[in-house]
């Protein structure tokens, strides 16, 4: 019996159809930013602050005051050196006061003039210069390394890479020494690399801060500035009209466009700016400032000075980028009135309560009594009677010198009719030492009623003047 013959199959054509959503990357790749050198007065002033900072956090830890090392944060022993001064955890009130210095300083700066602190003074801002430059003197200018990095690798290019990444990390590895040369004796610290006996801990902070220093200027650069740093994202609350930025002249430099030295601006119906795109190419965040004021922007001015060099050779004003104001901008006014403007309300209050909090300070630490003392009673002794019908009380004083001399020290005690010290009353403590001194407290029988009764310890510096009162209580038994 023949099978039935199959039906052919329909064969339906598929047809291309058009999306009707098209799909977008909400993150652009990241392109690398290959700043432009520049000259000029802003360049110089950014220069000038990278050989300041560092000059300041390279050399400081070398030098030496009297017997030690000037500034140095012994958190082993707990005492902060710096320079005359010696400071315990308890004179924890110093390192907040200079906290809110800090912090005012910050927002009266900004308010002032921008991001002063971003642009000059920022070690991300002085370490990217600082590594710039070794790019640039090791792999050439800027259109030098483009083409470099276009190219496939070679022996050439592999030789000026390497030599790049070994100055950077030693410079970076040299930073993280210094770092930790601010909490071990820095020549301490020296002796202990060459014998190779650096512990854990120095060893873990050294490589950490380094490579931190490497990463951030080498590799990351602005994008700590744009993604990483909260300044960035809260200055804006800090400017207003009157606050210094720079800013690009829009009504003088626009409609932009390319033309010879020669040519008139007027008659080709042009503005001042030329459109050359050095102000992009010499800005370490690679933004354009031409588009207005950018949370990008750090500030620098180097915009600023390239214009200012193109403004020359084409024979115009400088100032088609310039530090302003934008009330300054908007109304035409003069430097002077510019400057006048800058002195509001706003500036004069930080600036009056900076000034408060300076003087504060200053005073604190200049009748700063040159000792601590803390008090504890010893809990393994409780009140008694002894010999000659007395009550005796045992303490425990702690005596920390903050002087840098052997000092003795006076202790007396008060708050009770016929209280007396019946230990030592003299005790010595060496320069910058902490010592704990065991204190007897003897008391007549019928002092008073039992219980607790209020009494103070009187310590007297008997080398310098001084003198500290420290409450307790003195216990009478049942």
């Amino acid at each position: 019996m023949n099978s039935p013959t199959p039906e052919p199959r329909k064969v339906i054509p598929i047809m291309a159809v058009e999306p009707d959503e098209e799909m977008i990357s909400l993150y652009a790749s990241h392109e690398k930013i290959y700043p432009r050198s520049v000259s000029g007065l802003f360049s110089n002033w950014r220069w000038g602050m990278v050989f300041l900072t560092q000059l300041v956090f390279y050399g400081v830890p070398w030098l030496e005051w009297g017997q030690r090392q000037a500034v140095l944060f012994d958190l082993g022993s707990r005492r902060f050196y710096i320079f005359g001064l010696v400071l315990y955890p308890q004179d924890f009130i110093y390192l907040t006061g200079i906290l809110v210095i800090s912090a005012l300083s910050l927002f009266l700066f900004t308010a002032v003039a921008g991001r002063l602190w971003c642009g000059y003074a920022c070690p991300q801002t002085v370490y990217t210069e600082i590594f710039l430059w070794i790019e640039k003197k090791v792999e050439g200018d800027r259109s030098a390394r483009m083409r470099r990095d276009a190219l496939p690798l070679s022996l050439d290019k592999l030789s000026r890479k390497s030599a790049k990444h070994f100055l950077w990390l030693l410079v970076a590895l040299w930073t993280g020494f210094t770092f930790v040369g601010y909490f071990t004796p820095i020549k301490q610290l020296g002796l202990e690399f060459l014998q190779m006996n650096m512990s854990s801990w120095e060893v873990f902070w050294t490589f950490f801060y380094g490579f931190a220093t490497y990463g951030n200027a080498g590799f990351m650069r602005e994008q700590v500035c744009k993604l990483m740093c909260p300044y960035a994202r809260f200055q804006s609350a800090m400017f207003d009209k009157d606050t210094l930025i720079v800013t690009y002249d829009d009504a003088r430099g626009e409609p932009r466009g390319a033309r010879s030295r020669k040519a008139d601006p007027t008659a080709l119906n042009l503005g001042s700016c030329v459109d050359c795109s050095l102000c992009v190419q010499v800005c370490p965040t690679g933004i354009d400032i031409r588009k207005g004021l950018q949370y990008e922007c750090i500030g620098c001015g180097a915009c600023v000075d390239v214009c200012d060099t193109v403004m020359d050779k084409m024979g115009y004003a400088r100032g088609l980028v310039k530090y302003t104001t934008e009330n300054a901008m908007k109304l035409g006014w003069t430097q002077a009135q510019t400057l006048r403007h800058i002195l509001r309300p706003r500036v004069l209050v930080y600036t009056a309560i900076l000034g408060a909090v300076v003087l504060a300070m200053l005073v604190s630490l200049s009748l700063r009594t040159p000792f601590k003392v803390d008090v504890v009673r010893d809990r393994g002794v409780t009140a008694r009677v002894v010999n000659g019908g007395k009550i005796e009380n045992v303490y425990r004083l702690q005596i920390m010198n903050a002087t840098e001399s052997l000092q003795h020290y006076k202790i007396s005690v008060s708050g009770l009719k016929g209280l007396v010290v019946s230990s030592d009353e003299v005790v010595d403590v060496k320069s910058t030492e902490s010592r704990w001194v065991a204190v007897r407290v003897q008391a007549p029988f019928d002092v008073a009623e039992p219980g607790s009764h209020a009494m103070q310890f009187d310590i007297t510096s008997i080398d310098t003047p001084g003198q500290l009162v420290e409450k307790s209580v003195f216990l009478v038994p049942r």
